[in-house]
């Protein structure tokens, strides 16, 4: 039987076999994806954290087969060499590639994708309006925390959001919140918030944003099976459903 005990990866500092110019041909291993490339390509853009890596001064590891390594994602780097190369711009995976720009310090790059339609309507548009939705990410994590605790031996896990824009929609729902709090039912609480954006579109940013963290999850109306609010009140409730299997 073969032995599949993990082992350490054998890393040490490379050896330059002479003086590095821009032409130097160097093999890398970024997270387990390997490119070759030069080291002019490289150093394109002078105080990038890409090129500070590959500066003479710094302290660069090869792995087993003595390709340069980078503890990164590699599956994304590709993008980052092809725009030093000769300027491309990726078509997909922008948020990815993004953020390794944005780890590598390729500010041309991170300010290109930053005014693609799709990171722009993130970045701009989607988030700001986000941060616009007091304790938006708390509440993410609150949701998420009480759909695992209900998941044991559960196909799947419902969780009772109510969402209000603004402080009118609040006082429709402060009967049925007290009902809740008087059940000792746990409810999790968006808005008000001050921005143009519609209950429908904070909702449907709660739904991207737990599935981007690779959960199964759906919304709709709050039925009566989960709680039955205030007549003027049944528009702010819903029911987030985790399916689990």
């Amino acid at each position: 039987m073969a032995n599949l005990s993990p082992r350490p990866l054998s890393l040490r500092p490379a050896a330059p076999a002479g003086p590095p110019t821009a032409s130097t041909v160097v093999e890398l291993n970024v997270g387990g994806e390997f490119y070759t490339t030069t080291l002019g390509t490289l150093r394109k853009l002078p105080g990038s954290k890409l090129a500070e890596m590959f500066s003479l001064s710094a302290k660069i590891f090869t792995d087993a087969n003595g390709r340069l390594f980078i503890d990164r994602p590699g599956t994304y780097f590709g993008p980052i060499l092809d725009y030093l190369r000769c300027g491309q711009l990726p078509t997909q995976h922008l948020p990815e590639v993004y953020r390794e720009a944005q780890f590598y310090e390729i500010k041309p790059l991170v300010k290109l994708l930053e005014d693609t339609p799709q990171m722009f309507g993130e970045q701009v548009a989607r988030k700001q309006f986000l941060l616009r939705v007091p304790g938006y990410s708390e509440n993410l994590e609150l949701m998420v925390r009480l759909a695992r605790a209900e998941a044991v031996a559960a196909r799947c896990s419902r969780v009772l959001v109510c969402a209000v824009r603004t402080e009118e929609d609040a006082a429709h729902c402060a009967e049925s919140l007290r009902v809740l709090e008087a059940d000792k039912r746990l409810v999790v609480k968006f808005g008000p918030w001050k921005a143009a954006p519609v209950i429908k579109d904070l909702l449907d940013s709660v739904r991207m944003d737990i599935e981007a963290r690779g959960y199964q999850v759906a919304y709709d109306y709050c039925s009566k099976k989960t709680f039955l609010p205030r007549l003027a009140a049944c528009e702010y409730f819903y029911t987030f459903l985790f399916k689990w299997w």
